[in-house]
């Protein structure tokens, strides 16, 4: 079991959440925890940065909805960025992949700026 690590950053396009590790039953709650204390500005983007997710269960997708729901309430957005194919298969396999945007890094997310559903790419 990898520890999970979460690490906020700001960008133009809004705030980036760098998540590593496993995110899981018991984990989960932390990433909650740590969208819940951001603020997102109308018209911004949320991005979940997950290049070192290494594992992702129910719970963990879950949270990922807990987290699009947040930024939905608060008037913006938000973006997976460099799921990994686990994750991206999980995602297909229940339809979320059609609920997310999903680009395939960060430098993507910032370059266009937005959430441009014709950028899904799942990687």
């Amino acid at each position: 079991m990898n520890p999970l690590t979460i690490t906020v950053r700001d960008a133009a396009t809004g705030p980036i959440l760098e998540i590593s590790g496993d995110l899981d039953h018991h984990t989960a709650p932390e990433l909650r925890k740590a969208v819940d204390g951001l603020t997102v500005a109308v018209g911004q983007l949320l991005v979940l940065d997950l290049a070192r997710l290494d594992f992702c269960d129910s719970s963990g997708i879950s949270a990922l909805l807990s987290a699009r729901s947040l930024a939905v309430e608060q008037g913006a957005d938000i973006a997976l960025t460099a799921v990994p194919a686990n994750t991206a298969r999980i995602l297909g396999i229940v339809g979320l992949d059609q609920v997310f945007t999903i680009h395939a890094d960060v430098a993507t997310v910032i370059a266009s700026g937005s959430s441009d559903p014709g950028c899904r790419a799942i990687v």
